[in-house]
């Protein structure tokens, strides 16, 4: 779990909290208005499946990457490491931390060194 999501978490179980407290301290010649308990869950709703669809597009975008990645295996690639430019061949592609790195001769190179993919004629 990211920090986002345990700060989305956390933000979650502050507003069910607030809402609990809310009705249970209500003034009972003056209870809440349905209409704004409903919503308040609306929001509380909406918020959650906001959370959701932002998980799930930043597992698709690191899958999109992986997947760009995996077709440099068996290429070529000039990239750049200290200012200095080599051309080298993939091996495989790993993701860690989300970033994508490049096995080329027994090295990681980060994909964002890369500069350019060399035809293999």
């Amino acid at each position: 779990m990211n920090i986002s999501s345990v700060t989305a978490l956390d933000s979650q179980q502050q507003f069910l909290q607030l809402l609990v407290a809310q009705v249970q301290n209500q003034d009972p010649l003056e209870p809440v208005q349905q209409e704004d308990f409903i919503q308040q869950l609306a929001q509380f709703s909406t918020l959650e499946g906001i959370e959701k669809l932002n998980a799930q597009f930043s597992d698709m975008l690191e899958l999109q990457q992986l997947t760009d990645g995996a077709q440099l295996v068996g290429r070529d690639v000039r990239f750049t490491i200290d200012s200095e430019s080599y051309i080298g061949h993939v091996d495989e592609v790993t993701s860690i931390d989300s970033r994508l790195w490049l096995q080329i001769a027994g090295q990681s190179i980060a994909l964002s060194s890369v500069e350019a993919i060399i035809d293999n004629l």
